[in-house]
């Protein structure tokens, strides 16, 4: 690995002209592209083989004029009046919605029940031709004109429904561009001069415009979920920024211990670029890996990464070589070129190598300490609820939070988690004399209020019963109504609608999340044992990275489920834990925590290989990286942060999960516990059976720089460790 990547470095920075410019042309070439001939995102929201998605399936087929995908148009009177007295607006605003394309029918709220008992709201049910994720964003804003006249006469107006809230565009905030402001400053304070803070950035804003390209092709092949460009984007700034990092950090090591450019250059490909591409693989299996859920919108989440990022690995491997050829000492400032005519500074003399020493000298002390720590963040974990958000969740600034908070106050809570129950009149189990009687036992269940006149198919084969229960769609109480209905119906009747989909969502990710952390976990550690030839380090990695995934889980779990510190955050309220998000988060986090891992530990091999002691290794692996890893740390957290500050509380839960995993995993994780746990193995840290040993690959992702001058002899510890055995 360490060939490849300085034969793929050299190729660049002997020609770094051609390679930028084959960039720019792939870029010139790929966005225009995906501009013209790229599709649009869609949530497939389907569990697949459930007994929600075979209900869609019938209506589709045979009563295709229920399965359109509907809408509701809210209005609300002034406070002590009537809508009554507001008619011509509102049926002039109806007439107009009508006109909108796809729209199959607009029923005005004077008919059918639609007016709150006090008269002051009402509904206009709007239903599609298309089915509710094939609405497009334009009919929705079409439909936002059509109702702007009603606001006019005093009224209040706003579109909600599942076609609204599951095709709205997503809402930014702008805190994502000043989380790169801030990435940026942090990387002038690491390298001391704006030419080297500015390459890590661009190459990282390269990297996404290209991944995104690529997104939106992948869209035209295949359903791509909403959050994938969002996902995508955040992932594949904080990796990108990180990879040019390490690599921009291990050449100017290079040139400071009196390198000249191209040799520095070189090596530094083969040691941190090799450490890059390892560390990249590692994120493309992990968010590879969410396909195993067998949920379409997953897998077009993890695909999506896992482009993003192959993007950002083949930048710093091959575009950052080309810029560091052309800048040439630009990227160093002139103390540290100065520094190249001293002697280097000893790794004894750094904080990073005495704390370390320090962690060796008293191991069980800062294990157990740290692992107190982290268990004590991960103990909320364990009474995580989640669900699938719904419009009640989203920011009150967008139109089908207020349509929710509208209905449910005018109708009861039960009107926004509506259940569609459908009878397949050709199979056995219940026929067209048993409908009424079904209805009422459905209509019996204390969790049901109303139960719809029944719909018949033009062929007489199937039969929709629309049903209104008494709880929202976020409440547990409604998933038990859900059940008990199902156990009321026979054989050939199914529940379906948007309620019943996630929770069977909900389900199916339940039961896939402990597949998927069996595979990644497995695939980690078969990975780590080639590449550090070693059973040991897999298994502490895993055990130290679960631990630092699990604080993630707790902190999401006490401020978004619990409340604490919500105004902070500007939270509204509580919030159920969005049902991807454990699946999505353990996949993203396993992956960017192993980048950590892989970046300490193979400079520590790397200096095990040079003195043969475990403790002085770390201690050396630790002060060669702690201010790289760092650095890299705090600019994936103000990248993840600035996702905070988004309006969407879905949005907001993906950014503060994983700034606290990146914090936690750069600071206990990587600078406490791996030291602690590497002192207590001792030279056990670095057994492989000898079996093993001889058929196992022999993978390198770090090796000595052929061309640095020889360090200092190791010095004897600040107190002899369990390591110096």
């Amino acid at each position: 690995m360490n060939r490849f990547t300085r034969r793929i470095g050299g190729a660049s920075a002997r020609r770094p002209r051609a390679t930028i410019a084959a960039w720019a042309v792939a870029l010139l070439l790929l966005l225009p592209l995906a501009g013209t001939f790229g599709g649009a995102f869609a949530d497939d929201l389907v569990a697949p083989g459930s007994r929600s998605e075979k209900a869609m399936e019938l209506l589709e087929e045979r009563f295709p004029e229920a399965s359109g995908g509907s809408a509701m148009v809210v209005f609300a009177a002034p406070e002590g009046d009537r809508l009554q007295r507001h008619r011509d607006a509102v049926d002039a605003a109806v007439v107009r919605i009508a006109d909108v394309e796809h729209v199959a029918s607009a029923a005005g709220p004077f008919t059918g029940g639609a007016l709150s008992p006090d008269g002051r709201i009402g509904f206009a049910r709007i239903t599609f031709d298309v089915p509710v994720m094939d609405v497009d964003p334009g009919q929705i804003e079409a439909m936002a004109d059509a109702i702007e006249p009603a606001r006019g006469e005093g009224l209040v107006a706003e579109l909600g429904g599942d076609a609204v809230f599951l095709n709205a565009e997503t809402e930014t905030s702008g805190a994502e561009a000043a989380g790169l402001l801030a990435a940026l400053v942090v990387l002038v304070v690491a390298f001391g001069t704006l030419v080297a803070a500015l390459v890590p950035v661009a190459l990282a804003l390269v990297a996404v415009a290209a991944g995104l390209g690529s997104v939106l092709l992948l869209a035209n092949a295949m359903d791509v979920s909403t959050a994938a460009p969002t996902i995508g984007a955040m992932i594949g700034l904080g990796t990108g920024i990180d990879y040019a990092l390490f690599i921009v950090a291990r050449h100017r090591e290079n040139r400071t211990a009196g390198q000249d450019n191209a040799t520095a250059l070189s090596n530094a490909m083969a040691s941190a670029g090799a450490a890059v591409l390892f560390a990249g693989g590692t994120v493309v299996v992990a968010m590879a890996a969410l396909a195993l859920t067998g949920l379409s919108f997953l897998t077009s989440i993890g695909l999506s990464t896992a482009l993003v990022v192959l993007f950002a690995v083949a930048a710093a491997l091959t575009l950052l070589p080309a810029l560091l050829t052309l800048l040439g000492d630009r990227v160093h400032s002139r103390r540290r070129l100065r520094g190249r005519e001293r002697p280097a500074k000893k790794s004894e003399d750094t904080a990073w190598w005495r704390f370390a020493h320090r962690v060796s000298a008293r191991p069980w002390r800062h294990l157990l300490a740290a692992s107190a720590v982290l268990l004590t963040l991960a103990a909320p974990a364990l009474s995580m609820e989640t669900g699938f958000p719904d419009a009640g969740d989203d920011s009150a600034t967008t139109t089908h939070r207020r349509a929710y908070d509208l209905l449910a106050e005018g109708f009861g809570p039960g009107v926004n988690a509506p259940l569609v129950i459908v009878a397949d009149l050709r199979g056995p189990g219940a026929g067209a004399e048993d409908i009424p009687g079904l209805a009422r036992r459905i209509a019996a269940d204390p969790g049901i209020v109303t139960v719809g006149e029944a719909r018949t198919s033009a062929a007489g084969d199937t039969v929709v019963l629309p049903t209104i229960p008494a709880t929202g769609p976020a409440d547990s109480a409604t998933a038990q109504t859900l059940e008990r209905v199902r156990g009321l119906v026979p054989g050939n009747v199914a529940v379906s609608g948007v309620t019943a989909v996630t929770d069977d969502l909900t389900r199916q990710l339940a039961d896939t999340l402990p597949i998927l952390i069996s595979a990644i976990l497995a695939a980690s550690f078969l990975l780590l044992m080639l590449v550090f030839r070693s059973v040991a380090l897999p298994v502490k990695a895993v055990v130290v990275n679960l631990l630092s995934i699990g604080g993630a889980y707790g902190v999401v779990v006490a401020v978004f489920q619990w409340g604490w510190l919500g105004g902070l955050f500007n939270l509204d309220g509580t919030f159920l834990i969005a049902s991807p998000l454990p699946t999505i988060f353990f996949a993203v986090l396993f992956g960017l925590s192993m980048d950590y891992e892989v970046f300490l530990l193979s400079r520590v091999r790397e200096e095990y290989e040079a003195t043969g002691e475990t403790t002085e290794s770390v201690a050396r692996g630790m002060a060669a990286t702690g201010r790289v890893i760092t650095s890299a740390a705090l600019i994936m957290t103000v990248v993840f942060l600035g996702f905070v500050a988004n309006p969407s509380p879905l949005v907001k839960m993906m950014g503060l999960g994983l700034a606290t995993a990146i914090v936690l995993d750069a600071t206990l994780v990587r600078m406490v516990l791996v030291p602690a746990a590497m002192a207590l193995m001792g030279r056990a840290t670095w057994w492989l059976p000898r079996r093993l040993g001889r058929r196992l690959p022999r993978i390198s992702v770090e090796a000595a720089d052929p061309d640095l001058p020889p360090g200092p002899e190791p010095e004897p510890a600040l107190a002899p460790g369990p390591g110096n055995r």
